[in-house]
């Protein structure tokens, strides 16, 4: 355990050379891609989720794949499409770039729904279909999702179904006065990496010792707890689906791993519970003195 909390540790120390005083942001991408989910960073453009996509993936020793969501963009420029190949006389397949083992799925509330949609079978079962056949997806494969939560226009809202694929979300915000310093000092220029990526067998290792945190009936009992009370409709219009209550579970594993130890603790769960609410819950009245993530969280510990 001690090795694999190390082996994290630089992980995050390496990313943060790059995408500097974000290492809690870091540490929660880290955790959802330990937990075999997927992330949304909904946050304004400049602010780094580019950055931190391909540094991830860069030190994980990952096929890395980018995708630039736009209104004209069709499911079979993301999945990929069969074709007629002259030469041999037959239909041949072409892999589009979802077939990476992280993929940046950038600013993918630009695509319709029915683009968007496209993703859902990828996300949440690892595999493709075309013209009646199955194709395997890269194992790990991560999707790292961006959203522009402040701009309207050509824009299309994500249907909830592909909300609750994503385990958590996160928003990286400004950089503080002295991470900026740093940064312009370099003069946008990214510092060369020194950790040697990952070899497979390595990831493939710390994804399954997140696999293995224990959790105890307590934790369990916390969790139903939450769901419970998400689901009282008098507060919330939507309560936590079954799906969501796995991401606050597996998230927590991966956190307490993050922490050096093979067991959850309540802590692990309310570290992360923040990132697992805030997409999928929302308030029936709307509380202008807080904000519903703030509120959500109050109601919560207050109620369990």
């Amino acid at each position: 355990m001690h090795e694999s909390h190390t082996l994290i540790h630089s992980i995050i120390d390496e990313v943060e050379t790059v995408l500097i005083g974000k290492r809690d942001k870091i540490a929660l991408a880290m955790a959802a891609f330990l937990s075999g989910g997927h992330l949304l960073i909904e946050d304004m453009p400049g602010v780094g989720k580019t950055t931190l996509a391909k540094t991830l993936a860069e030190v994980l020793g990952l096929d890395f794949g980018r995708i630039q969501f736009t209104s004209d963009l069709l499911p079979a420029d993301i999945i990929g499409v069969n074709y007629f190949d002259v030469k041999s006389g037959a239909f041949r397949f072409k892999k589009g770039p979802i077939f990476s083992s992280l993929l940046l799925a950038d600013e993918i509330n630009r695509a319709t729904p029915k683009t968007q949609s496209a993703l859902l079978e990828a996300m949440a079962e690892q595999q493709v279909s075309v013209d009646n056949e199955t194709y395997k997806l890269e194992r790990p494969f991560f999707v790292i999702a961006t959203k522009n939560p402040y701009e309207e226009n050509g824009v299309f809202a994500m249907p909830s179904s592909q909300l609750d694929r994503f385990v958590c979300t996160i928003s990286l915000g400004y950089a503080n006065r002295d991470s900026e310093r740093e940064i312009l000092r370099r003069g946008g220029a990214e510092p060369s990496l020194k950790l040697k990526q990952l070899t497979r067998e390595e990831v493939e290792r710390l994804i399954r010792l997140a696999q293995e945190v224990h959790v105890s009936e307590e934790i369990l009992d916390l969790i139903q707890n939450i769901v419970e009370v998400s689901r009282n409709r008098s507060l919330f219009i939507y309560g936590l689906s079954t799906r969501g209550a796995l991401a606050l579970l597996q998230l927590s594993k991966a956190y307490a791993l993050i922490e050096g130890r093979d067991f959850v603790i309540p802590d692990d769960v309310t570290a992360v519970l923040e990132p697992v609410l805030v997409h999928r819950l929302e308030l029936q009245e709307r509380d202008h003195t807080q904000s519903a993530t703030e509120k959500i969280l109050a109601l919560i510990c207050q109620d369990c």
